[in-house]
């Protein structure tokens, strides 16, 4: 087997940056390796609007280290009160190439996100008839709800109806974690996809709880049993272009995640491509990493291929730092539990 392996530059297809010291400290650990990512909106206050998405942008691209090069593609924070003409306008200019929605209470900063679906259907038939984007995070929140149950409910009850009474809608599911899940994108028509994360690919309920609580490990959705992690592998691997990398780093300084009431993310930019080359190369599958990074996504959201290359090199186990550092505070970068042999080089 060779020790080096050229990849298309790939691009990241949900990614959390967040905003101001964190942004800074943060983003060269994704444009390192990265060429484009789809940067979500839950910000405090969120991005709603395509003038506030406009803003974000110029942030973020003032936040990058001079020589680096990365796109930012923004989305707009879904509420019962987005103006459909204004994600129209936003997506027209070029600057949003997807809508994201939040069910209210579902995860970090997802407040304002919707309850009563019924009044985002204008916005939602909106962007069918112009081939906006649907980002979604797959899970109901109903208190009489399992966790460990939300994300099937969100299927049966939410997705689906609103998949029926909106043809031509183009859906990510982002971030799933079960084998339901990817079956249901296995069966769906071509306008239906998925993103999957680098930690739900390693990490299954038992490590957030066996032996203590492992706040670095705490996400949402929350990691579910071995036969679940086994199907999301199963989909990486498979080489079905409805399956895309979605890295759901999601960056908390250790403050708000070794709490009481700890924050939800893995933080895995830093990381991502030498874990995943690992995974793949244990399975016999790295020819098939360049499409899950670096083709599928692109292909679904209607864009080239980046024309760039990386490569990764085979070699000793790595040494990488273990928190990132923020004026806010230290960043723990996510632990896969195993030995990284595969270094990124330009």
């Amino acid at each position: 087997m060779s020790d080096t392996l050229i990849l298309r530059r790939p691009d990241d297809w949900h990614l959390h940056l967040r905003d101001g010291a964190v942004l800074r400290a943060v983003l060269p650990e994704t444009a390192r390796h990265f060429a484009r990512a789809i940067v979500m909106p839950n910000l405090v206050p969120p991005v709603v609007t395509g003038a506030q998405a406009a803003a974000y942008r110029d942030r973020i691209l003032a936040a990058l280290p001079e020589g680096m090069t990365f796109e930012p593609l923004m989305t707009l924070y879904l509420t019962e009160d987005t103006n459909p003409e204004d994600v129209a306008s936003a997506a027209a200019s070029g600057l949003v190439r997807a809508v994201k929605l939040y069910p209210a209470g579902a995860t970090t900063n997802s407040a304002s996100g919707v309850a009563d679906f019924d009044r985002v259907r204008g916005v939602l038939e909106r962007m069918a008839g112009i081939g906006l984007h649907l980002c979604v995070h797959g899970e109901v929140t109903d208190p009489e709800i399992d966790i460990f149950d939300r994300e099937a409910v969100f299927i049966d009850r939410v997705l689906d109806p609103i998949r029926r009474t909106t043809p031509g809608l183009r859906v990510v599911m982002e971030h799933i974690t079960t084998s339901g899940a990817a079956d249901y994108v296995r069966a769906a028509p071509a306008d239906l996809a998925a993103t999957i994360t680098t930690h739900h690919l390693v990490i299954n309920r038992n490590h957030i709880l066996v032996g203590g609580i492992r706040p670095h490990y705490y996400c949402l959705p929350v990691a579910k049993r071995e036969s679940h992690r086994l199907a999301l592998l199963d989909a990486a691997l498979s080489g079905d272009a409805r399956f895309f990398l979605g890295t759901d780093s999601a960056p908390h300084v250790d403050a708000n995640k070794q709490s009481a009431c700890g924050c939800a993310g893995c933080f895995t930019a830093t990381n991502t491509l030498s874990i995943l080359a690992e995974i793949f190369e244990r399975e016999g599958a790295l020819d098939r990493l360049e499409g899950f990074t670096s083709r599928f996504g692109a292909a679904f959201y209607g864009m080239a291929p980046n024309d760039g290359t990386l490569t990764l090199t085979r070699g000793d186990a790595l040494r990488l730092p273990e928190k990132i550092e923020t004026e806010d505070g230290p960043v723990t970068v996510f632990d896969p539990g195993f030995p990284l042999h595969w270094r990124v080089t330009p």
